[in-house]
């Protein structure tokens, strides 16, 4: 029998504090070759397009993939049981997916922001992924206020009303990306095909986590922004080079070496920061690995098996 755990089941059954262990121990296990992911692919057709991303954990025992199907908005992780060898659970993940993102970059700036107390955090995006990102940030660092833009005036208006309310700090809305853009730890959480990130606004030890460059069409950042990071983590190098619009540009002129860009789970077993200086300017590139996705439904499905919930089926 599998679990089926719906939206209301994710959001109830785990925190940004369970998803932040989860990620940070996969990644770890992962450099002892003890878990593993494999890069993203996407099958594309006229009305629609899928996306299938993989990851195992041979500690926690588990395996799966997360499905996505852009056109209709479904998607969901299938999580195998490799003691049973059963399928143990389907789970819709739509916040999974925002809650497992946001994570993945609060562990990168546990590692990579400076540690200064009452830093400012500016996010450029006002969407679910933007607000996932700031929690997990605001989960690891000590945040005085926060900057937050986005096109739309009245969308940015309530994500600043909502994520006030919700983190215990100020979180100013400004008419403009630069003042998010020039912060202590900057994030960009937007579906934008041009850069919406200047690396002529990067203050010295600023950090930056850049999330939605998941794709050749869309970039975040501009290559400036590129040029000015003394240090470039990646959470995926084999799917960087298949779909890192932020990264593209700089590869393409030799401004990096894509092979030789350090992985999220390199610094995480390292166990200490990557940072050399205090001025130095570090960058995340997220764009979002299956290992995250099996991860995360591990502890939501322990969790669900221990609280009774979820519908079983034989499936």
């Amino acid at each position: 029998m599998a679990l089926l755990l719906a939206e209301e089941d994710v959001r109830e059954l785990v925190t940004m504090d369970d998803a932040l262990e989860a990620l940070e121990n996969a990644h770890a296990r992962q450099k002892l070759g003890r878990a593993v992911n494999h890069p993203r692919r996407r099958l594309r057709a006229p009305h629609g397009s899928v996306a299938i991303m993989p990851g195992a954990d041979a500690e926690t025992g588990f395996l799966g993939f997360k499905t996505a199907f852009y056109a209709g908005g479904a998607v969901h992780v299938l999580l195998y049981d490799m003691n049973t060898r059963r399928l143990a659970a389907i789970i819709q993940a739509g916040y999974l997916g925002a809650l497992r993102t946001g994570a993945a970059s609060g562990v990168a700036t546990k590692h990579m922001a400076r540690t200064a107390p009452g830093q400012t955090v500016g996010i450029i995006g006002a969407g679910q992924q933007a607000r996932t990102q700031l929690a997990a940030v605001c989960a690891v660092r000590e945040v005085s206020r926060v900057l937050a833009f986005g096109r739309d005036e009245q969308r940015r208006r309530r994500f600043a009303e909502r994520m006030a309310k919700t983190l215990g700090i100020p979180v100013e809305p400004v008419d403009e990306a630069r003042p998010a853009g020039e912060a202590d730890i900057v994030i960009t959480a937007t579906n934008s095909s041009t850069p919406v990130l200047e690396g002529a606004w990067l203050r010295p030890g600023a950090h930056i986590n850049a999330i939605g460059s998941n794709s050749l069409l869309r970039r975040e950042i501009d290559l400036e922004a590129v040029r000015r990071a003394d240090v470039i983590v990646v959470d995926d190098r084999e799917q960087t080079a298949l779909e890192s619009g932020d990264l593209q540009e700089a590869i393409e002129r030799g401004v990096i070496d894509p092979a030789r860009l350090p992985e999220l789970g390199d610094i995480v077993a390292e166990g200490q920061g990557i940072r050399r200086r205090d001025g130095d300017i570090t960058l995340f590139e997220s764009h979002g690995i299956g290992l995250w996705d099996v991860a995360l439904a591990t502890s939501v499905y322990q969790a669900a098996v221990d609280q009774g919930r979820g519908v079983e089926a034989d499936v």
